[in-house]
This record gives C-alpha cells, sequence and structure tokens, in this order.
C-alpha cells in the first residue's frame, strides 16, 4: 500500500493539494487535508460542481455536518458507488479513504501528450488554480453588490467597482537583434517609473496594461497576416518591406497635403507655390504668426481721436469751465465722428458685396471669352478646310486624280507594311508565347515555393512553442535535480531496481513452485483417498462374508468399523482445525485493520463533537430565550 499511498500523494500534489513532505500515507491524513483533497479533485473533474465547496472545513459542527454532506452529494454526483457520508470526512476511515481517492484520482482528466510535456511544478500549479477559479467564477452569474448573499463571498469579489479607464504608457521594449544604447538603459533603469505608477489612478493600471498587451498583441498579430499574405508576395526582406512601406505612406500623406495646399485657379497668382518636401508642406499649413512689428491701417476715426487726445493733454492748466466746454464740443465731435464711421461702414459693406457681385461676372465673363476662343479656334479651322477645298475647285478633275493616286499608294503602302508586320509578327508572336510559358512555370514555381515558405513559417513557429515547452520542462527538471539528494546516484537506482526486479522474479518462482507443490500434494491425497476408499470397501466385503462364520472375525470386522469411523473423525478435526487457523488469521486481519481505522480515537472524536453540538445547542437556545 506505501507505493499506492504515494501515488495517491503525488497526484494529489499536482491537483494543487499542499500535502507536507512528511506525509508519507493515507493513514497520516487529517479532516482538513481529506477534504481539501476531495474538494480539488471535484473541481477539476467538474468546476461547475466543485466550485461552491470550501477547501477547509468551517469552525462550527453543524456547518462541518453540513460541508461533510455536500461532499458526499458531490462524490456521488460524479459516480462514487461506495458507502459514503460526513463520517468518512469527519471520521476517516483509512480504507474507505483510500478507496475514495483512488475513486477521484482515476476520474481526473487524462492529459494529451501535449499536455503532459509541461513542467510539473508550483508555477505549474499555480496556473491551473487560477483557471480554475476563473472558471468557477464564470459558471456562476454576475450579482450587483446589493443582490449579494453571504455565500456568494467566495465566487464574486466584494470590492468596489471601476470603470474601464485607459491611460497610455512607456515600456522598456528591447527589439531583437539590436543592443539598446546606453542612454536608453540609463533612462529605464533610472528615470523612467514603474507601470503601477505612470496611470495617475491606482485604478487604472490593470486596464491600462491589458489595453496595452492587447494593442502588442493585436499588432503583432496583424504584422503576421499582412507578412505572410503581402510580404511574401513581395520578395523582400521585412525591413525593406517596412521601409517600402513608409515611404509609399509619406508619398500619400504629401499628395494629399500638395492638394490641399495647391492654391485655386482664380488665385492663382496669388497663392503659395508648391512644396515639394512634407515639412515645407507642413510648414505652409502652419502658416506664419502675425508678428509685433507688423504696421497696421488705422481708419479715420482713430486717427483723428489720436489727434484730438493729443491736442488736449498739454490743456492741463485751463481752468474748470473752459475744460467743460472743451468736453462737450469733443463730444459732439465724437458723435459726429461715429455717424461718419457707419456711414463709411455701410459703403464699405456695399462696396465688399459690389466687389464680389464683381468678381463672380468678370468670373463668368471669362469663362464666356473662353467658350468663344474655342468656338472662333474651331470655326477658324472649319474656314481653313473650306477655303482649301474651294482653292482646289477650279482643276477639279487633275486633283481627283492626284488624290485618288495618293489613296491608291497609301493603300499599296499600308499592304506592303501589313506584310512586313506580318514578317514580323510572327517570330514576335512566338517569343511572346515562350515568355507567357516561362512567366507561367515562374510564377507556378514561386506560388510553390511560397507555399513551402509557409508551411515551413508554420513548422518553424511550433518547433518554436515546442522547443519553449521543452525548455520549460528542461528548467524544472533541472531545479528537481538539484533538489534531490545528492548522495545517491543513478547506479544505486538502477541496482535497487534489478534488486527489486530479482526479488519479484524469485517470489513468483516460489508461487509458482508452491502452487505445483500443492496441486501434486492435492492430487496425491485425491488418489490415496480414492484408493483407500476402495480398500475399505474390498476388506469391509471380505471380513463381513468371514464374519459370519467366525466370532473372532466378527470383533475384527467391528475394529474395522471403527478405525474407519476414527479415521474419518480424524480427518474432520484436521480439516476443521484447518479451517479455524484460517478464520484465526482473517480476525486477525480484521483487527489490523480496525486497528488501522482508528475506531477508538473516531469514537473519541464523535463524543467531543456531540458535546460541542450540545454546547451549540444550548448557546444557540439561550438566544432565542434571549430574543
Amino acid at each position: 500500500m506505501e507505493e499506492v499511498d504515494k501515488i495517491l500523494i503525488h497526484a494529489l500534489k499536482q491537483v494543487g493539494t499542499e500535502v507536507s513532505e512528511e506525509t508519507g500515507s493515507v493513514r497520516q491524513f487529517s479532516s482538513e487535508l481529506i477534504v481539501e483533497a476531495v474538494v480539488r479533485c471535484v473541481r477539476v473533474i467538474d468546476p461547475g460542481l466543485g466550485g461552491a465547496l470550501p477547501t477547509s472545513l468551517p469552525p462550527g459542527m453543524s456547518a462541518r455536518f453540513r460541508v461533510g454532506m455536500s461532499l458526499a452529494q458531490a462524490c456521488q454526483d460524479i459516480g462514487y458507488k461506495g458507502e459514503i457520508g460526513y463520517q468518512t470526512f469527519l471520521y476517516s476511515n483509512e480504507p474507505e479513504i483510500r478507496s475514495l481517492l483512488m475513486f477521484l484520482v482515476e476520474k481526473l482528466p487524462r492529459e494529451s501528450a501535449e499536455a503532459s510535456d509541461q513542467p510539473q511544478g508550483k508555477s505549474a500549479v499555480l496556473q491551473r488554480a487560477i483557471a480554475a477559479a476563473i472558471r468557477a467564477q464564470l459558471s456562476v452569474p454576475w450579482l450587483p453588490p446589493n443582490c449579494r448573499l453571504p455565500l456568494h463571498s467566495q465566487t464574486q469579489s466584494p470590492g468596489a467597482l471601476h470603470s474601464f479607464h485607459v491611460q497610455p504608457l512607456s515600456l522598456a521594449h528591447c527589439s531583437p537583434g539590436k543592443k539598446p544604447l546606453k542612454e536608453v538603459k540609463d533612462y529605464h533603469r533610472d528615470i523612467l517609473p514603474p507601470v503601477t505608477a505612470q496611470p495617475s489612478h491606482h485604478a487604472s493600471v490593470v486596464a491600462s496594461i491589458l489595453e496595452q498587451h492587447t494593442a502588442e498583441l493585436s499588432a503583432a498579430q496583424e504584422w503576421d497576416s499582412e507578412w505572410n499574405s503581402q510580404g511574401l508576395l513581395s520578395r523582400l526582406k521585412p525591413q525593406e518591406y517596412r521601409s517600402r512601406k513608409l515611404t509609399r505612406l509619406r508619398k500619400r500623406i504629401e499628395e494629399q497635403l500638395r492638394s490641399a495646399a495647391l492654391p485655386s485657379p482664380e488665385s492663382a497668382s496669388g497663392g503659395p507655390r508648391p512644396t515639394g518636401d512634407l515639412s515645407e508642406l507642413l510648414q505652409a499649413f502652419r502658416g506664419s504668426a502675425p508678428s509685433d512689428h507688423t504696421l497696421t491701417k488705422g481708419s479715420h476715426f482713430t486717427h483723428t481721436q489720436k489727434f484730438t487726445f493729443t491736442k488736449t493733454e498739454p490743456s492741463t492748466s485751463i481752468p474748470f469751465v473752459h475744460q467743460s466746454d472743451s468736453d462737450v464740443q469733443l463730444r459732439q465731435q465724437e458723435e459726429q465722428l461715429s455717424l461718419q464711421e457707419q456711414q463709411l461702414c455701410s459703403e464699405v459693406d456695399q462696396l465688399t458685396a459690389d466687389m464680389k457681385h464683381m468678381t463672380v461676372t468678370h468670373a463668368q465673363v471669362l469663362d464666356e471669352l473662353k467658350q468663344r476662343e474655342l468656338g472662333n479656334s474651331e470655326k477658324e479651322e472649319k474656314m481653313q478646310v473650306k477655303k482649301k477645298t474651294i482653292d482646289l475647285l477650279p482643276d477639279s478633275d487633275d486633283n481627283l486624280q492626284k488624290l485618288k493616286a495618293l489613296v491608291e499608294a497609301s493603300a499599296k503602302r499600308v499592304v506592303h507594311l501589313a506584310s512586313q508586320w506580318e514578317k514580323h509578327r510572327a517570330p514576335l508572336i512566338d517569343e511572346h508565347r515562350r515568355l507567357k510559358e516561362i512567366c507561367s512555370r515562374q510564377d507556378l514555381e514561386s506560388s510553390q515555393k511560397l507555399s513551402e515558405i509557409k508551411s515551413v513559417h508554420d513548422k518553424i513557429r511550433v518547433s518554436t512553442e515546442e522547443a519553449k515547452k521543452k525548455e520549460e520542462t528542461y528548467k524544472q527538471l533541472v531545479t528537481e535535480l538539484e533538489n534531490l539528494p545528492q548522495d545517491a546516484s543513478r547506479s544505486a537506482y538502477t541496482q535497487r531496481i534489478l534488486e527489486i526486479v530479482s526479488n519479484i522474479k524469485k517470489q513468483k518462482e516460489e508461487i509458482t513452485k508452491i502452487l505445483s507443490d500443492t496441486k501434486d500434494l492435492q492430487k496425491e491425497i485425491n488418489s490415496l483417498t480414492g484408493k483407500l476408499d476402495r480398500t475399505f470397501a474390498v476388506t469391509d466385503e471380505l471380513v463381513f462374508k468371514d464374519a459370519k462364520k467366525d466370532e473372532s472375525v466378527r470383533k475384527s470386522y467391528k475394529y474395522l468399523a471403527a478405525l474407519h469411523e476414527n479415521c474419518n473423525q480424524l480427518i474432520q478435526t484436521i480439516e476443521y482445525t484447518g479451517t479455524i487457523l484460517r478464520e484465526i488469521r482473517d480476525l486477525e486481519e480484521q483487527i489490523e485493520t480496525e486497528n488501522g481505522s482508528k475506531t477508538v480515537a473516531n469514537l473519541e472524536r464523535i463524543l467531543s463533537d456531540y458535546k460541542a453540538i450540545r454546547q451549540e445547542n444550548s448557546a444557540l437556545a439561550a438566544k432565542v430565550r434571549e430574543g
């Protein structure tokens, strides 16, 4: 059973049960450890069923009984057919616990070959525990904080809710194949704050990190898909493809900005000149800020007001009466000037409207002028054709003959050129077909090579993932090897295994020999019994015949019958003795089993639990009476 217990303990450690190193068998399991092991196994087998089960026993006895009943019901729901109840967990019995744990370990989902290569350490156990907790929380419906009961405290967080507010983060990235600069390293080490200190609110840290990683992951996936679809077809290196894409993007931006910065046809004379660089275009869009030294043109009112105030400044020594008269005059002048300003503004508005109207009229006139010029040019061409035709009319016959001769010469020339073209066309068509076939073959080869490259990329990715997993497994095995005692060597383990194998072979041979001896002995006993029965039957028949005639033979017959009966009784006694010995051995085994089941300790625990329950009941009754 020691090997079985070791296997069970190893399996329980794999599912996350905290079994101490001193625990070497199921007999040493406490009730708390049994409950934790069963709950861990149930959560792995059925997360929805084990999500609501606690991994530890509560302090109250009634709560412990409820937990034990829920665990028993969960095990029965999984498919356990043995006898199980709250006593199985609270008052543990070694055989029952061993059979229950063996059933749960056998029910654990079998890992695939890919998952079996993963490292089995504390980190892997922690990751599986996190995944199980997340699955359990996702299986439970979410409830608002006001609607939650105390039983939801383990599956739903009681903390305050925060909005998903994202803030930009500055992370230290190191591109592969490039050594970072010393200044960048110093900045990352001395100046750049940690990620948790960059957001203004602590509640935004998780959201910002998730958003940052999601953006990086999506960018990497987009680049992979783009490179596999378009980058490989371009037959360029990744850096060249990126630089070409950047150049193409800059050209498109320049074209858009240039088209927006070019002047309209109406203002072509005063518009900015076309710029050829992106920086110049951006500078043209920014414009120049108004300088403080730029002279502004003042209105008649401002000049008059300035002149008035400059004239009134030196008159501070005039008496008060004269100042009041001058103020009245100034007010009158201001009113007159304001009226003049309003009139001038209205006139300026009228002139502006007239200028706009004249501008539109001027544009319309220019369009009409252009259209008339085009019409005049067409009419002039027609007039030239008609003039030449009229010039040819006086000598029409000769001109017709000349025209026919020109047409015939042109036709002959066309035929001659067509024959020459046919001579050149045939080899060109053959060359075109040959080049087309070569291109088609090259396209087919390139497509095949592209498919091979894609398959190679997939294999490289799979191999990289496998290499990472194997490297993690290697590191885990190295750490386990370092933690192992160094005094035991491999040869010692090998020698021990060989000794165990040889002992098993010897035991098997001895068992086979004992079985063969038992069979031979049984055959001999059967043959002797049959021979004895036959001999007794013959002897009984012969002696019985002679006993009718002779008295001494009659006594011999009686002695023979008594001897036969005594021998039968002796054989029965021996068989009964063997049966009693077997029963004694069975009883001894049962006694050992009962001693291992800790019956006395369980009875003591039951009594103590009974007393605790009575105390709880009395306390509850007192509270009820007080209430």
